[in-house]
């Protein structure tokens, strides 16, 4: 207890230095926390991923259509158990700051082999049923004050032209990463009116949404997908709904990067703060620690005080930004949250904010300590004012 108690009185004996370091470190941990927790977010969908569903796509890139008579060939394919064509439909509410999600999917096929999605057996039932409605996630109706039986016109991006749906049902996410941002409608609702106003898009495919009835031979089903329509004029690619979400992100890497990038520029700014404070500390007590050592204290002494002291302040920091980013995280949330699948600061977050703070502190006292152990005595107390 005198230990500690000592390092306390050590880390505040000049006040107003302390209470700047430990405000910059709060604020780094708070941004530091923020930011990977967007990181995390947007991997999410990831996470939430099935192991029993594959997603085809043509070879090329996902800009390229297959045509939709795939779907049939596909189904009949061993160890397929239900597919259904999709397209992304890149729809605007209003504003383009009104991002969400938007899919063109068969009804039946899709709410089977997603599960996760939790409807009504009433709301299922209209959407089958009206060629014009809807299904929104729970967030995105919220963010919008939508409800069921509203009308919604989109904007069409990929495919122009106003679009209105009709909200036959809210879903609800099974689990705690599953996405409530997305709108999807019918596929044939999308294909009949390619039909009747640009004919060349008609029938065509942007994905096929696919479950296998065995997990394990998901990765055999694949490539037998692919074999069927190897040297076709539109080859496929048949991956794991986890990779198909990762070209999804890889749209987006480099702001992702970007955003990693800077979260750790904010350590090693705060880093630089800290070992200037460590340092000016020790510069002011190196008379203090040559009186140490004519007493008989040796260096691991000395280092102990100055690497407690380091701590100390760092970990009040740290604990201070811990504590900020809840509520900064549920303010982030209610402002832009509904357009995130899940904005929930995750454990590993924590994990990274206390391990940045061990790290500050450590690199923050190196020099100081080397410097203080280092001096010679008489030199030592020569600073003795």
């Amino acid at each position: 207890m005198l230990i500690i108690k000592l390092l306390f009185r050590n880390a505040f004996r000049h006040k107003l230095r302390s209470f700047l370091t430990i405000l910059g470190i709060t604020i780094a941990i708070l941004a530091f926390g923020l930011l990977r927790t967007v990181l995390t977010v947007w991997y999410s969908g990831i996470d939430a991923s099935s192991a029993s569903r594959l997603v085809t796509r043509n070879a090329i890139s996902l800009a390229h259509p297959m045509p939709l008579s795939y779907k049939e060939k596909i189904r009949m394919i061993d160890g397929v158990k239900a597919v259904s064509p999709g397209w992304w439909f890149g729809g605007i509410y209003k504003d383009r700051k009104n991002f969400f999600p938007n899919f063109a999917y068969e009804p039946v096929s899709f709410l089977e082999m997603c599960p996760e999605f939790l409807l009504t057996p009433d709301e299922k039932l209209a959407f089958i049923k009206d060629r014009k409605g809807c299904v929104v996630g729970r967030k995105t109706a919220a963010r919008f004050g939508w409800k069921v039986g509203d009308t919604v016109t989109l904007d069409g991006t990929i495919f122009t032209g106003k679009w209105d749906f009709t909200i036959r049902g809210i879903y609800k996410g099974r689990d705690k990463n599953t996405d409530e941002t997305q709108l999807f409608f019918q596929y044939d609702y999308l294909n009949e009116r390619m039909k009747k106003t640009v004919r060349q898009r008609a029938d065509l495919v942007g994905f096929f949404f696919i479950s296998v009835k065995d997990p394990d031979s998901a990765s055999e089903v694949a490539m037998a997908i692919d074999k069927l329509f190897k040297n076709s004029y539109a080859e496929t690619l048949t991956e794991s709904e986890k990779l198909f979400a990762l070209h999804f992100i890889s749209m987006m890497e480099a702001i992702l990067v970007a955003i990693e990038i800077v979260s750790y520029i904010i350590i090693i700014i705060i880093m630089a703060v800290m070992a200037n404070t460590m340092a000016m500390t020790t510069r002011e007590r190196i008379g203090e620690y040559a009186v140490m050592k004519t007493m008989g204290f040796g260096g691991r002494h000395i280092a102990a005080i100055i690497f407690g002291e380091s701590f100390v302040i760092s970990a009040l920091g740290c604990i201070l930004g811990i504590a900020l980013t809840f509520p900064a995280a549920s303010a982030f949330s209610r402002t832009v949250g509904s357009s995130f699948p899940d904005f929930i600061i995750q454990p590993k977050t924590i994990y990274l904010d206390i391990g940045a703070a061990l790290i500050i502190a450590f690199i923050a006292a190196l020099f100081p300590t080397w410097q203080a152990i280092n001096i010679r005595i008489a030199d030592g107390l020569r600073r003795i004012q």
